[in-house]
């Protein structure tokens, strides 16, 4: 295997430096370096050619705990990185603590499809000399924040690609393992911008047990402010929903993410992907591409995400929000305690009107300020009470351009494909219409979602898929754990696929609603 010296820097997790043989960052092999800038023919094609390279399937958790006192950490192994996206040649370092001291390794993929595989092995850590580093204490507003010594600072090699990466954490001692996770961007133009929805990952990672922005102490659904969470720590066993310990440390990733980046890479589409804190930070990044993609479960929005997008939806660039209950949360975001801008957040209000059913289930919402705006306005519809809920994604437009190829007439539906969080309400703005519409159920209730399509101001447009789940419609990569609340998507469906295709198709053409 090539060794690439230069850009690792290795540090004992005792603090000692240490130089060892086995430190050195490896590539997997076949991955040769391809030259950056080398016209953009090949950099519109750069997804393409990363997925040509050698994959393996080595990225999956093959033995993992939790904890049972805790519910969600797994004290064996686990770790997280000093930031949470990147550029090639900018630093990143890993934060390790094996409980008890084991001696531990760091295996680096990133994530794609590889002939279906669905990772690539990119460098290879260590072996460390582990220790159990501290637990940090409860700060004010119950923040959790991590001061933990790194084993492990690389420089971003430069011919690494634009995707999410995840770090592999073994440790010698009983062969457990979890991950580390960081997302690599870059800056240059691509159709699409795939952004991760890592501020509400980090909401409802409850690591080390029941410190998510969800817990006041008192109430373990919590929906009000004054709770800080912090970016410095690892990311726990996934809190809700459905029950997938092998995707400890990932945060929501592999729940309904991966899918749709599984599926765009396997197509070849001209995609980067970004953080939520990129969208925050860098809002001319943003239009570097013709489309912007919210997956998943897109919840938690600071002001200058918000606005940051609304200004490149007004510049001309077009959103495909894949996602449910986006937008719903405000969030303010603060410096950590040594000074790393955007690592701690906070829950401020809410957007959207007061509904007086969901303040009843939530009475610390009383002590929002109300004065966020309204998410509508952002993504044709938002969400509304009763939140939560399951559906039929039903056609109620059928000679509309986003059903093209599909078949569909009015009233049929892809069975289960909404949940288990979804958009209602729509937006009166121009030439907005609704797609698809139909009834939710879920023990709080009844609900009305909408699927819905709005004209922007260049040429360009906006979908609003209206469900967390869309991207279960589209693949099942490997490992994949279907959700089932309410009701149950069914998978990979030609419909949903052709959407989603008529969808990219059109942002990428340039072409308006």
């Amino acid at each position: 295997m090539l060794r690439r010296r230069a850009v690792l820097k290795s540090i004992a997790c005792a603090g000692v430096a240490a130089a060892l043989p086995g430190l050195e960052p490896q590539r997997a092999p076949g991955a040769a370096a391809r030259p950056e800038g080398a016209g953009a023919g090949l950099q519109a094609d750069r997804i393409r050619r990363e997925n040509e390279r050698p994959g393996t399937r080595d990225w999956m958790l093959s033995r993992t705990r939790i904890d049972p006192a805790t519910r969600y950490r797994c004290p064996w192994i686990e770790g997280y990185a000093s930031r949470t996206s990147v550029r090639a040649g900018e630093p990143v370092s890993f934060h390790v603590s094996t409980r008890p001291a084991s001696r531990f390794t760091i295996d680096i993929y990133r994530m794609g499809h590889y002939g279906g595989a669905g990772g690539r092995h990119v460098l290879s850590l260590g072996p460390f000399q582990g220790k159990a580093q501290v637990d940090p204490p409860v700060g004010g507003r119950r923040l959790r924040e991590c001061a933990w010594e790194p084993c492990a600072e690389i420089k971003v090699p430069a011919d690494w690609t634009s995707g999410v990466h995840l770090g592999k954490l073994t440790a010698e001692l009983e062969g457990l393992q979890s991950y580390a996770i960081f997302i690599l961007r870059d800056d240059r133009a691509a159709d699409f911008i795939f952004q991760c929805s890592d501020t509400t990952w980090q909401a409802y990672n409850r690591w080390p047990s029941q410190f998510a922005l969800y817990d006041d102490g008192k109430k373990e659904w919590y929906w009000g402010p004054e709770v800080d969470v912090s970016f410095d720590r690892p990311y726990g066993k996934y809190c809700q929903i459905l029950d997938a310990p092998l995707s400890t440390g990932s945060g929501e990733w592999f729940l309904w993410e991966f899918p749709l980046a599984f599926w765009m890479e396997s197509r070849g589409y001209d995609v980067t992907y970004i953080s939520n804190l990129d969208t925050h930070a860098d809002p001319a990044g943003l239009r570097r591409a013709k489309g912007f993609l919210s997956v998943g479960h897109d919840e938690y929005y600071s002001g200058d995400m918000f606005r940051n997008l609304q200004g490149a939806i007004a510049d001309g660039v077009s959103v495909a929000f894949l996602s449910g209950n986006t937008c719903c949360g405000l969030i303010g975001l603060k410096p950590s305690a040594r000074g790393v801008p955007d690592r701690v957040f906070s829950r401020l209000d809410r957007f959207g009107p007061k509904h007086p059913e969901e303040v009843k289930d939530f009475p610390e919402m009383q002590r929002f300020p109300w004065t966020a705006p309204n998410a509508s306005s952002l993504l044709g519809a938002r969400s509304v009470f009763p939140v939560t809920g399951g559906a039929d994604w039903t056609c109620a437009l059928p000679g509309h351009w986003i059903f093209d190829g599909t078949g569909m007439k009015k009233g049929d539906g892809i069975p289960g494909l909404v949940g288990w969080e979804w958009h209602g309400d729509p937006a009166r703005i121009p030439g907005l219409v609704v797609v698809a519409t139909g009834e939710t159920t879920s023990p709080r209730g009844k609900g009305t979602y909408a699927a819905t399509v709005y004209p922007g101001p260049r040429g360009n447009f906006v979908f609003n898929a209206s469900s967390c789940w869309w991207a279960d419609g589209l693949s099942e990569p490997p490992g994949y754990v279907r959700p089932k609340v309410y009701t149950e998507p069914r998978g990979p469906d030609g419909r949903a696929r052709r959407i989603t295709e008529n969808v990219l198709e059109r942002i990428r053409r340039g072409l308006g609603a």
